[in-house]
């Protein structure tokens, strides 16, 4: 069983978090939650105010402070699962079991509310407790007779001048619902395993595949609450009206990614009519079913970014960063000169520039791809990616995260991400990202990484074997390693002082695309 959070609870952990990072802190703790469920209208607040607890005594006792609206504003798109509140909230777990195993013992299946988190607080000894039972005499138990009465609260029925009338469902009811649920969960099977081939046989991608492969689980362990028996009893194959209708647009598969695109299409659909109909039968069915099609979501996103950015890269085999510093004649020659060998993406990549500095360097580089065709991206600057109408921006791990940036640059303009390890690489593929930058491969003189830091070439193989969103090994190739690269698996590479360090940069661009095409 799915074991989610209401929408209170999960504001309030989101909350929490806010308010240690606001208040100094840097590790998140029971006394910035307690203040969080304090400061949410939510059923705990209402607790801790019949106590005469309010959140102006948490924040003095404790030295919080709470954050501005801005940035506590938490978006809330679908219910937060135990689970992964415990990923996201490691320092609560404590407190997290203690609030769902005093949710289990309620009459009838309950989300974990903020009164629950709440009773897991006082449940787990700490400051917050010893301060709490000086304060209106409210302890563990207090708080379990006040949630037990409020779960069993029985009220006087309303006195109107109506009433109302239950239908109750009739066997042939369940068996009209059985069959719908059957025929949508055959549909979703058919279509995953379409999209699934295409994956495995034309994206040839490891990783979006095996994100597909665990739907299959969810899908069992959803119609487990339904009963598979009871499905294919209910099956009535021979008199289905709509196996007789069909229409052209059905027969109509111009391309590939026509096919593709349809089949997403269809998984989407059969898994909303899924959980629709399940929420008739099974409620544990039916939010397994929603977090499917939103994950389904995102899958499409990535596999039609894949092929998009794969077009959109294509042919861009030589990556050039170009730093000022490291170029022998200046970085306009090295640009210029490698522009007319053939580089086909410049990234402008300063870090001792001014702001006004590097808009009019930037404006110059964008007249000269313009020129050949090239495309622009900014380093680690959305702001001046837009401001010179470069093609994208490509950030680091520690610069913003992929979502803000799009909220930035736009829907049209590139973003690329560094990578480190896999996880990352996996993680920035899902997040939306449009290129990858795969390494430190070798020591580099543009960047300085610990010896242990270096991913080196076992991480070219692995992305290599794992995903196909365009990506560009980088840190420390030249002329000397950039065979050893190729054999590992990679197919484009970023260079910056192999062409800018080099006399002669467009001599030296040739011979490295010379490489790509021995």
């Amino acid at each position: 069983m799915q074991h989610l959070l209401t929408a209170g609870a999960q504001r309030a952990l989101n909350q929490a978090e806010l308010i240690a990072h606001t208040s100094a802190q840097t590790n998140l703790d029971a006394i910035h939650l307690l203040a969080a469920l304090a400061n949410e209208e939510s059923r705990a607040a209402e607790i801790l105010l019949t106590h005469k607890i309010e959140p102006v005594m948490i924040l003095a006792e404790f030295q919080l402070q709470i954050p501005d609206e801005s940035s506590s504003d938490a978006e809330e798109n679908q219910p937060l699962e135990l689970s992964e509140a415990l990923r996201d909230y490691p320092a609560l777990k404590e407190i997290l079991n203690s609030a769902l195993e005093h949710a289990s013992q309620a009459d009838v299946s309950t989300e974990i509310g903020s009164e629950h988190l709440l009773w897991g607080l006082l449940n787990v000894e700490g400051k917050h407790t010893q301060w709490l039972n000086t304060q209106g005499n409210l302890s563990a138990q207090s708080l379990r007779q006040a949630i037990h009465a409020q779960q069993h609260h029985q009220a006087d029925p309303i006195d109107v001048d109506f009433a109302f009338r239950t239908v109750p469902t009739t066997i042939n009811d369940q068996t009209h619902i059985l069959r719908t649920i059957d025929a949508a969960a055959n549909r979703l099977r058919e279509g995953l395993r379409v999209v699934e081939d295409y994956l495995r046989f034309t994206l040839d991608d490891a990783h979006l595949m095996g994100i597909l492969k665990t739907t299959r689980h969810q899908l069992a362990d959803a119609l487990k609450f339904i009963g598979q028996e009871s499905l294919i009893a209910s099956r009535d194959t021979l008199n289905d009206v709509g196996t007789a209708i069909s229409t052209t647009s059905e027969f109509d598969r111009q391309t590939l990614e026509h096919l593709l695109q349809a089949n997403l299409k269809r998984v989407q659909e059969a898994t909303r009519t899924l959980e629709e109909f399940s929420k008739l039968i099974s409620v544990e069915a039916a939010s397994i079913f929603k977090q499917m099609r939103y994950s389904f979501y995102t899958l499409e996103k990535s596999v039609l970014g894949c092929l998009n950015n794969q077009q959109k890269l294509k042919g861009c085999q030589l990556y050039l960063l170009v730093s000022e510093s490291l170029c022998h004649h200046g970085s306009g020659p090295a640009i210029r000169e490698s522009l007319a060998a053939g580089i086909e993406i410049v990234q402008i990549r300063e870090k001792e520039m001014t702001d006004r500095q590097l808009l009019e360097h930037g404006k110059r580089v964008r007249e000269w791809t313009r020129e050949t065709g090239a495309i622009l991206i900014m380093n680690d600057r959305p702001d001046l990616a837009v401001a010179i109408d470069a093609d994208g921006v490509h950030v680091g791990q520690n610069e913003l995260p992929v979502r803000e940036v799009r909220q930035i640059v736009g829907p049209r303009r590139m973003i690329g991400v560094s990578t480190h390890n896999i996880e990352q690489a996996r993680k920035a593929v899902l997040d939306g990202a449009d290129y990858l930058g795969v390494g430190p491969t070798f020591p580099t003189t543009t960047k300085l990484f610990e010896a242990h830091e270096y991913a080196g070439l076992k991480f070219i193989q692995q992305v290599a074997a794992e995903i196909t969103l365009p990506w560009f090994a980088i840190g420390g190739i030249n002329g000397d390693n950039l065979e050893q690269t190729l054999q590992a698996g990679a197919q484009r590479v970023a260079v910056s002082s192999a062409i800018c360090g080099h006399e002669q940069p467009g001599q030296i661009t040739k011979k490295l695309l010379e490489q790509f095409s021995s």
